[in-house]
């Protein structure tokens, strides 16, 4: 290995020794991920041996080593090298069924490993693996905690639509607060190159009778529909190939709607849904996202039914409108709490101290029947709004191509109070879970709640970083990251009587052990001068109430570049197939306070075992290149 690394460098060394940035381009070269602040931090440590500001090839080594070599990467590579130099392609299958759990590996596994991480030439060619080798390996993707099989589409995706939980984004065009910030197309092709696959569009007439993008009523700034639809179309199946869902929040007169629906046409063309697939309409079940790859639906409301719309289908229907009822046309957030605050605070009854005594405020008498364009009206198929009333009245009436939205605060009392018949109701109907409107700063509320009653779409300020988002971020890495994962078993039986508060018979145990090692080049603390920290790792499992649990490390005293723990914690999940665990790293400040250095959240079913890397993501959800933890995951 030495002749090998002599020969990798020695060009860069030709007219003599190399400063720091120097140093950083050979580790560039190598293909080394590092952190600016420790390689130099490093340097600078190498150069206190003698005086200048430029190192040796020893000294690079020296750099190298220090930054590369982990000692616990070591550790391993000797418990199953013979002579700690060369690791034969037989100790490397040993290692990958008795420490990785991979029971199937054998020769061609080997193999593979090898031809792809090994960099010396000679080892490779005689089947081996050097510590240079395994160190590659080790900080790969295929050692991530992360399962490389999720990575990719490997549920069923031929079940009903209403069967899978969909990654879905609430007043997309906002990408800041929601009452004085910026609307913007960005809100939209950010949402679509994470794979979100139902984005919201409020509709408002503009001027020159072109629709309008924004809050209504607020002071935030405006974009021209017809803008937002070319984003769409341009973006709409570069990160998923499975349907995209556009919630229209339509408050547009008839003339306006009617240009909506000219744009929906003439801009997304084919890929636009305007008839049910195949022509046939099967009212007992929703198409699956399989049958409905690469089209756009539109979700809002409809007059009348799909098979009349069909009849409709040649027919020039410009200029016709039909009335909605009052309680069918009510925007779905203009009568529950989505409500903008500018409106309300006209009512006196809101202020805080007489709110019991006095009587709710009269619903405004001004609500007339609303009409809609029969040009829109008919593009609505599968995704059709319906007002909520009650679950028995869904059970009653309502048909499986219609869905219904249920503001946060309503929802959370409905899991609290029916859970049961929540979980019924989200077996057979798409369910939309949207923030509360006193949300201005466009903050979250925490999206496991309703994924544990089976909502499908639980939208979220895509714009606001934070545990919640965390969480979607996590939850749609799965299944390939194309933003549909099937739900549960129990959450899509019509006659299941799994509740989160009682999961009895449901429940399948899960026994896990985290091994927490070490950590690698995690970010220093704004507060450093140098390269230092005191990191803590916070391990939390969110899911079902009774698997809810969180356990914290000992802090490391000013070490970023390499902390080390070795602590094991211990969790037992009752239903492993809805929890989810997320790893944070924080720098301790004082006792009452931490900065977020770093954190990683993923589904409890696609964690790896054995000797894994655990990637880290900044606060904006952007993978710190070259932080991560390292941990030994066991479980039954």
């Amino acid at each position: 290995s030495d002749t090998w690394f002599w020969n990798v460098i020695q060009n860069d060394f030709k007219t003599g020794n190399i400063d720091l940035e120097g140093s950083m381009r050979l580790l560039e070269k190598m293909q080394i991920p590092f952190d600016e602040d420790h390689v130099k931090h490093i340097f600078r440590k190498t150069l206190d041996k003698h005086s200048g500001d430029v190192i040796s090839m020893d000294d690079f080594r020296a750099v190298y080593r220090a930054l590369v070599h982990r000692p616990e990467y070591e550790e391993l590579f000797k418990a199953y090298s013979t002579d700690g130099i060369i690791l034969s392609d037989t100790q490397l299958i040993k290692f990958l069924v008795k420490e990785q759990f991979q029971t199937e590996a054998d020769e061609t596994t080997a193999l593979e490993i090898i031809m792809k991480y090994e960099p010396i030439d000679e080892v490779r060619k005689k089947r081996q693996m050097s510590f240079e080798g395994f160190i590659r390996y080790m900080r790969s993707d295929e050692c991530s905690i992360f399962k490389s099989q999720h990575r990719t589409i490997y549920q069923d995706m031929n079940q009903p639509l209403c069967d899978y939980f969909i990654s879905s984004s609430h007043n997309t065009y906002l990408i800041a607060d929601q009452l004085m910030g910026p609307s913007h197309l960005w809100g939209y092709t950010s949402a679509l190159l994470k794979g979100c696959r139902c984005l919201e569009i409020d509709c408002w007439d503009g001027t020159n009778n072109e629709p309008i993008v924004y809050h209504g009523h607020t002071l935030t700034s405006k974009i021209p529909f017809r803008s937002v639809i070319h984003v769409i179309d341009k973006y709409a199946f570069m990160s998923s190939a499975y349907p995209l869902v556009l919630s229209l929040e339509n408050h547009c007169s008839p003339k306006q709607q009617e240009v909506m629906a000219h744009y929906l046409k003439s801009i997304l063309g084919d890929k636009l849904l305007s008839s049910p697939i195949g022509g046939e309409v099967d009212m007992t079940r929703l198409p699956s996202p399989e049958a409905l790859k690469f089209k756009v639906l539109v979700k809002n409301k409809k007059a009348g039914t799909i098979e009349e719309s069909m009849l409709r289908m040649d027919d020039d229907t410009y200029g016709e409108t039909e009335e909605l009822s009052d309680s069918d046309f009510l925007s779905e957030d203009e009568d529950t709490d989505d409500t903008l605050p500018l409106q309300r605070s006209k009512s006196p009854t809101k202020r805080r101290g007489d709110r019991r005594s006095s009587p709710p405020p009269q619903k405004k008498s001004k609500v007339k029947k609303g009409k809609i364009a029969l040009a829109l009206s008919d593009l609505v198929v599968y995704t059709k709004s319906q007002k909520f009333v009650s679950f028995e009245h869904s059970l009653m009436n309502q048909q499986c191509y219609e869905n219904n939205s249920i503001g946060e605060s309503q929802a959370r009392k409905l899991v609290r109070s029916s859970a049961k018949e929540f979980i019924s109701h989200t077996t057979r109907f798409i369910t939309r879970i949207y923030p509360k409107g006193t949300r201005m700063s466009s903050s979250n509320y925490n999206p496991q709640e309703f994924w544990n009653v089976g909502c499908q779409m639980v939208a979220l300020n895509f714009q606001t970083p934070g545990t919640q988002m965390e969480l979607q971020d996590g939850k749609f890495q799965d299944n390939g990251g194309c933003g549909y994962v099937l739900k549960p078993e129990f959450l899509r039986d019509r006659n299941t009587k799994f509740t989160p508060q009682n999961v009895g018979g449901y429940s399948k145990p899960m026994s896990l052990s985290i091994r927490l090692i070490s950590g690698h080049q995690l970010p220093p603390s704004s507060l450093s001068k140098t390269n230092k920290a005191d990191p803590k790792v916070q391990i939390e499992i969110f899911g079902v109430p009774e698997d809810q649990a969180r356990k914290k490390s000992s802090v490391v005293k000013s070490n970023a570049l390499s902390p080390k723990w070795n602590e094991t914690f211990s969790f037992t999940i009752q239903v492993p197939e809805l929890a989810m665990i997320r790893f944070c790293v924080e720098d301790e400040v004082s006792l009452v306070n931490n900065e977020f250095l770093g954190q990683f959240t993923l589904p409890v079913m696609s964690l790896n075992t054995g000797y894994r890397n655990i990637p880290l993501l900044s606060k904006e959800g952007i993978k710190l290149e070259s932080a991560s933890l390292f941990a030994h995951i066991w479980y039954y």
